[in-house]
């Protein structure tokens, strides 16, 4: 067997950040199972990909908009160039170390998914039940190799069995980006609620299926581009609103309209829970003044810098609750999404594949046959895109 392999990297020596896009289909290292060289590998697993999914995440490393503090970073801990990207993985264990095998119970030939967050297991964080904002983390495909690759070395911890013969292998390629979504959905009760989703991106879309399934009564979207607010109607929305441009000279400042017309809606009330998944720091105020008194704000959009609250008395005033989300609860939420998409009542798992990945229509790449330019297109026109090996 070649000590090499073919993976889709970032290489820092010949793409600067600053100048390029995309990621290059080069020859790596493969990673191998040697327990002799390296001793956490009797805790390791070599997973050989069957699918694995284009996040926004990698997105952003594509566009060069994010996370290069975090790549450049890691590549100098590992004292090398090349960061094999991706994070969403369906795979086949090919080979694992001992422990992997005897105290989690992984088999040769077992199809597994994985956690994206390496929790490091030794932090306050960690130690108190909270791994998913462990303080030392590392992320698979941004701080670590990922699974964008003809192999991909994990930890067994990491793993999270799945059965294709209840979840198509393109959708249990993406549990892990439907996680965030269950994660914010099961931040606070949705049951009898009314519902608005800020930014119908893939994880906001994937949030309208699983905010009906969860209980709510009636779903708002909020979303500017035709194309997805479409697809929100498909997926359960009751309502699409589409919020005003804001001005150049306020970026931050929230839509009255759109505040007014989902009062309108609500009885004259607001909502009783938004998530505000865009990050945009006008959608997050749009999101703020949607929420009735005493009501739910879940944050999972994320942008970096400073962002501007208006009327920041009104959530105290108003008794309005803001809550954070990031990435998954380890592994609750991975069970929760288990059964939401093994379940065919709601019918999530065929929503996913019909709506959101057009039933593999533009949106199935081969791996093999991997074309940068082909596959930006498809990322920009598409919420969800997935590489078949």
């Amino acid at each position: 067997m070649s000590d090499a392999m073919w993976a889709l990297t970032y290489n820092r020596e010949k793409q600067p950040w600053e100048s390029t896009v995309g990621l290059a289909k080069d020859q790596v290292e493969r990673p191998a199972i040697d327990e002799a060289r390296d001793y956490h590998d009797r805790a390791s697993v070599l997973v050989k990909p069957i699918m694995t999914g284009f996040c926004g995440s990698d997105r952003g490393i594509w566009f060069r908009s994010a996370f290069k503090d975090m790549i450049l970073s890691s590549l100098d801990r590992d004292r090398k160039a090349t960061r094999t990207i991706g994070h969403e993985l369906l795979g086949r264990v090919v080979d694992l170390g001992t422990d992997a095998r005897r105290s989690f119970g992984l088999q040769i030939g077992d199809i597994v998914s994985t956690e994206s967050h390496i929790a490091c297991g030794a932090c306050y964080q960690c130690r108190v039940g909270d791994t998913h904002v462990c303080a030392d983390d590392k992320i698979i495909g941004i701080s670590e190799d990922g699974c964008f690759a003809e192999l991909v070395k994990l930890p067994a911890k990491n793993l999270w069995r799945t059965d294709i013969a209840r979840i198509r292998p393109e959708v249990a390629a993406v549990q892990e980006p439907f996680g965030n979504a269950v994660h914010a959905c099961t931040k606070v009760n949705l049951r009898g609620k009314r519902v608005a989703i800020f930014g119908c991106g893939t994880i906001g879309l994937f949030a309208i299926a699983i905010a009906r399934a969860m209980g709510a009564i009636y779903v708002i979207g909020v979303e500017p581009a035709e194309r997805n607010a479409e697809m929100a109607r498909r997926l359960g929305a009751d309502a699409i609103l589409r919020p005003h441009r804001a001005s150049p000279e306020r970026p931050h400042a929230s839509d009255p309209e759109l505040t007014e017309r989902v009062r309108k809606l609500t009885d004259g009330v607001g909502v009783d829970v938004v998530l505000e998944m865009s990050g945009v720091n006008s959608s997050v105020n749009n999101a703020i003044h949607a929420a009735r008194r005493g009501g739910d704000v879940i944050l999972f959009g994320l942008k970096s810098g400073d962002a501007v609250i208006e009327n920041f008395d009104r959530l105290i005033v108003d008794g309005i609750s803001l809550h954070s989300v990031i990435g998954r609860r380890i592994f609750e939420t991975w069970h929760i999404t288990r059964h939401l998409l093994e379940s065919r009542d709601p019918n999530i798992h065929d929503l996913i594949w019909e709506v959101i990945l057009n039933r593999g229509e533009g949106t199935v790449f081969d791996f093999e046959d991997y074309d940068a330019a082909a596959f930006q297109e498809a990322i920009s026109s598409h919420p969800k895109v997935i590489l078949r090996y």
